[in-house]
């Protein structure tokens, strides 16, 4: 059957990819980040060696805008295509998808009574390429893992709450446990940390928050979950409510669960955030 092997939380800022699409890892302003991924690329590549990755994120206006915005969309194609969002694509190979493990999460998540758009072809934007070069190594033609893009909408309100994406994680675990075939699947939420990029508090960072934010996940995501929309923007910014889709991956995992590595770093308008996480039941 299948079996979720790892939970990771990471941060999705487009300047992470411009930096690693530039081969800045050496530069004095961004080696510190680098740096921080490498303890989990390894895991990943050495000891987790996950078949699927499911990895949850937002679309930025590439594939859905504000005149349809679903709030949550599941790819199910047999591969992913690189978007271009305005500069050229980034130099990275498309994405091998798995179609019939998509297919079977969507039958699962649909009777669970999620209500999914199903995407049978989807242009990936940052939200969804900024973590993954930095967790699996790649050649120029092919990827070590294949995906499954899920989409949760934090652009245009009303969003769904952070509970709700909980239960989706969970959801999804059940999803997993029932598929036949021994796959091994990580999950991967992006987004965040604190940041806001308008109004009055542009350039907005809560590190103390932010911390916090990185052990309550793993301690009682539940009572976490239960904030509101307001109670998270006001403490992380308007765009860090996008740290909601950190809650699918931890609904995903089991109840209690070992911190592999943690990393945090916030050198310009965002705090930028590592979690890796173990079931432990």
């Amino acid at each position: 059957m299948g079996k979720i092997v790892a939970g990771i939380g990471s941060s999705h800022v487009p300047s992470i990819g411009r930096a690693y699409d530039q081969q800045k890892q050496t530069d004095p302003a961004w080696q510190p980040l680098f740096d921080g991924y490498e303890p989990v690329k390894r895991w990943l590549a050495e000891e987790v060696k996950a078949d699927v990755v499911i990895l949850v994120y937002n679309d930025h206006g590439t594939e859905f805008f504000l005149d349809r915005y679903p709030t949550f969309a599941l790819g199910v194609a047999d591969s992913y295509e690189v978007a271009d969002e305005g500069y050229g694509k980034r130099p990275l190979p498309d994405f091998p998808g798995d179609a019939a493990f998509s297919e079977h999460l969507a039958n699962h998540l649909v009777a669970d009574e999620f209500d999914l758009t199903l995407c049978q072809e989807m242009a990936l934007d940052h939200g969804f390429l900024t973590a993954m070069p930095l967790l699996w190594d790649h050649d120029d033609t092919a990827w070590p893992v294949k995906v499954v893009p899920l989409l949760v909408n934090v652009i245009q309100h009303p969003l769904p709450t952070g509970q709700r994406c909980y239960k989706l994680g969970e959801a999804i675990r059940r999803a997993v446990e029932a598929y036949p075939k021994d796959t091994r699947v990580a999950v991967v939420g992006t987004g965040g940390l604190s940041h806001q990029l308008n109004g009055e508090r542009f350039g907005h960072i809560n590190e103390e928050w932010d911390k916090q934010w990185l052990q309550r996940i793993q301690d009682e995501p539940r009572e976490l979950a239960a904030l509101s929309h307001k109670e998270v923007m006001t403490e992380a910014g308007a765009e860090g409510g996008e740290v909601i889709m950190w809650f699918v991956m931890r609904g995903a995992m089991t109840e209690r669960v070992e911190e592999v590595h943690r990393f945090y770093y916030a050198p310009m308008t965002t705090g930028m955030a590592l979690l890796a996480l173990n079931n432990s039941d």
